[in-house]
């Protein structure tokens, strides 16, 4: 066992409470289904909560509520593998604390010209925190920030928005797409 998947187990109580549980499995829903709409040439990203999630992107209503249905149905067959995308914030998020962290321990104290002679160092150093933060941060989504066994969600509705950007006069799409338990 990981020591990952040995924490996991440890926070299960927090990670099934219902309330984290349900953002959870939104997360899941909305990652399975921007696999989906990927797949069909759609670029997107989408922000989870309790109640649903909101896609981003210039999609089709129509082939957005197509993705989140075939997304229910292929997590509640089992593909738990759809709740877990490389684009995800958790992903990038891993990557800037790790980055910053040591960026931060490695050019403290010791004056300027000592920080110069670490610069190699911490550059090699980085490079491995980029290479070591995907697979990390994938596994952090699979075992704390999604999840794949959706339960009985359901799908209750699809509404499209479109909103003003205030300084470029450009639109931006949105999705909402709310979820009961069930």
């Amino acid at each position: 066992m990981s020591p990952l998947e040995h924490f996991a187990e440890h926070a299960a109580p927090l990670l099934s409470h219902p309330a984290i549980l349900s953002v959870r499995r939104n997360h899941g829903l909305e990652h399975a289904t921007i696999h989906i709409l990927n797949r069909r040439r759609y670029k997107l990203s989408g922000r989870s909560n309790g109640g649903g999630f909101v896609l981003v992107g210039d999609v089709p209503t129509e082939q957005v509520e197509s993705a989140v249905r075939e997304a229910l149905q292929r997590l509640k067959a089992g593909e738990r593998s759809l709740a877990v995308h490389p684009n995800c914030g958790t992903n990038l998020a891993t990557t800037g604390l790790l980055a910053t962290s040591l960026a931060f321990a490695g050019f403290a104290g010791r004056g300027r010209r000592s920080a110069w002679q670490r610069f190699p160092a911490m550059m090699v150093l980085m490079m491995a925190v980029f290479l070591f933060s995907t697979p990390l941060g994938m596994n952090l989504q699979r075992y704390f920030t999604t999840e794949g066994d959706i339960g009985d969600l359901e799908l209750v509705s699809v509404t499209r928005e479109t909103k003003q950007l205030p300084l470029s006069g450009g639109k931006l799409i949105l999705h909402r797409i709310v979820t009961t338990p069930g």
